[in-house]
C-alpha cells in the first residue's frame, strides 16, 4: 500500500491528519509511517476521525501508560467525547465490562477472574500441548501447501476457549464465521448486528441450560451468578460473548502473524527453533507481542476531568486514542524498536494495555503462544511460506489485524 495516494494534493502543514492511517505495503509488520512521524514530533497530536471529530492521538509509551492508569479517563462509550470507531455504522454498543468504569467494571470483572489466574492457566498447559501436537499431526498427514490459519491458528484457541467456557467444539465453525463478521471493518451494521445476535442467542441458550444443569465450566459459573441474583441473563450473555471473542480471535491472529514475522526473520526463527530453553520461548512471545500489535486501531477513552499530559491540557469531554503498536516501538523504551529480537526483555510492552482495564485473558494468551512458538517450528523445522510476502492478504480491513490466509509448506 502506498504511503500516500498518487496524485493527491499535499496537506497543509497545520492540517489535522486523518486516522486510521495506512501501513506501508512493503512493511506490513510496522506501524503506519505517518504514526512514526507523529511520534517523533510530539507525544500527543489531534487527529480527525471519519465523522469529523478530533480526539487526541497518544503516540509515546510513557504518556499512554499515564493516561491508561488515570482514573479521570473513562472506557465508557456513552461518555461525552468518546472517540467513535473507525468507520461509519461500526456500532458503539458496550461489550460487557471492558467498556465500563469502576465500580461496575470491577464488580463484573471479578466474576470471571479466577479461571484466568496464572495457576489455573498453567494447569491447562498439558491439554493445550496435546491440542497443538494433534493439530500438527493432522497438518503433517495432509497435503501441501496448507493454510496455517485454517488448519492451525484458528482451531487451537477455539478448542481451548470452547473447553474453558463449556461450549461444544462441534459449533466452532459457527463461532468463527460470525466473529469474523463482527470484527470486519467493512461489514455493514446489519451484518455485524446479525452475527452478534446469533452468537448471543446461542450463548444465552447454553447459559439457560447451565442454570438448570450446572457443569464444571465457566458458563456454569456465570450462570450461577444469575441464580445468586448478582447479574441478569443479558449481562451474563454479554460477558460470555466477550470471553468467547477475546479468547480466540485475537490469539488466532497472533499465531499466524507471529509465524509469518519469524519466517521473514530466519535468524530469529532459527534461534527459537534450535533452543529448548523455556525462558527464550517466553522471551520470544513477549517480543512478538511488542513487535506486532493486532488491535491496531487503538484503545479509546473519554476524559472526564481536565488533565495535563506532557505539558498539554486535555479537557473534560475530549477523546483520546492510544495506539499501542506505536508505543511498543518507542525508542526511548525499546532501543532499535523496529528490529525483531527475541532475546530482548520486552515484558514492559503494552500489547495487553495497562491499568484497571488490562487484558483479563493475558495469562491464557501467553501460555498458548508459548506452547505454539515452542512446538510448531521444532516439529516442522523446514516450515516455510508457500507464497511471496507481497501476495499475503493482510487484515487492513478488520478491527483486529492479522492475515486472512497463510499458505505454508515444508
Amino acid at each position: 500500500m502506498a504511503d500516500t495516494m498518487a496524485g493527491s494534493a499535499p496537506e497543509a502543514p497545520d492540517a489535522v491528519p486523518d486516522f486510521p492511517m495506512p501501513r506501508a505495503g512493503r512493511c506490513p509488520f510496522d506501524p503506519p509511517p505517518a504514526l512514526k512521524d507523529l511520534q517523533q514530533e510530539a507525544p500527543l497530536t489531534k487527529v480527525r476521525l471519519w465523522d469529523g471529530t478530533e480526539p487526541w492521538l497518544v503516540t509515546r509509551y510513557a504518556e499512554q501508560r499515564a493516561i491508561l492508569g488515570d482514573p479521570r479517563v473513562s472506557a465508557d462509550t456513552d461518555r461525552p467525547g468518546y472517540p467513535t470507531k473507525a468507520s461509519p455504522g461500526a456500532g458503539e454498543g458496550k461489550l460487557s465490562f471492558i467498556m465500563m468504569d469502576d465500580p461496575e467494571h470491577a464488580r463484573l470483572r471479578r466474576m470471571v477472574t479466577a479461571p484466568f489466574a496464572i495457576k489455573k492457566v498453567e494447569a491447562l498447559r498439558p491439554a493445550v500441548q496435546r491440542i497443538v501436537d494433534e493439530l500438527i499431526d493432522d497438518m503433517l498427514a495432509g497435503p501441501q501447501p496448507v493454510d496455517l490459519v485454517e488448519a492451525f491458528a484458528l482451531p487451537l484457541p477455539s478448542l481451548v476457549i470452547c473447553e474453558l467456557l463449556g461450549v461444544p467444539y462441534d459449533d466452532h465453525a459457527f463461532f468463527q464465521d460470525n466473529t469474523k463478521t463482527m470484527v470486519h471493518r467493512d461489514a455493514t451494521p446489519e451484518q455485524r448486528g446479525q452475527a452478534s445476535r446469533e452468537v448471543a442467542a446461542y450463548l444465552a441458550g447454553v447459559i439457560g441450560r447451565r442454570i438448570a444443569e450446572p457443569q464444571d465450566d465457566l458458563l456454569s459459573s456465570i450462570a450461577g451468578r444469575i441464580t445468586a441474583g448478582e447479574i441478569d441473563h443479558q449481562q451474563a450473555t454479554e460477558m460470555a460473548l466477550l470471553l468467547l471473542i477475546a479468547g480466540h480471535e485475537t490469539t488466532a491472529n497472533m499465531i499466524a502473524l507471529g509465524t509469518l514475522a519469524l519466517l521473514e526473520n530466519p535468524g530469529q526463527l532459527a534461534l527459537l527453533r534450535e533452543s529448548d530453553d523455556p525462558k527464550l520461548v517466553a522471551s520470544a512471545v513477549e517480543e512478538l507481542l511488542r513487535y506486532l500489535h493486532i488491535t491496531h486501531l487503538g484503545r479509546r477513552r473519554a476524559v472526564t476531568e481536565d488533565l495535563e499530559i506532557a505539558g498539554q491540557v486535555i479537557k473534560a469531554g475530549e477523546g483520546v486514542i492510544m495506539v499501542n503498536e506505536i508505543a511498543n516501538r518507542d525508542p526511548e523504551v525499546f532501543p532499535d524498536p523496529d528490529t525483531l529480537d527475541i532475546t530482548r526483555d520486552a515484558r514492559r510492552h503494552v500489547a495487553f494495555g495497562f491499568g484497571v482495564h488490562q487484558c483479563l485473558g493475558q495469562p491464557l494468551a501467553r501460555m498458548e503462544l508459548q506452547v505454539v512458538y515452542g512446538t510448531l517450528y521444532r516439529r516442522i523445522p523446514t516450515l516455510k511460506a508457500a507464497c511471496a510476502l507481497e501476495d499475503v492478504k493482510f487484515k487492513n480491513d478488520a478491527f483486529i489485524y492479522g492475515v486472512h490466509e497463510l499458505p505454508v509448506a515444508w
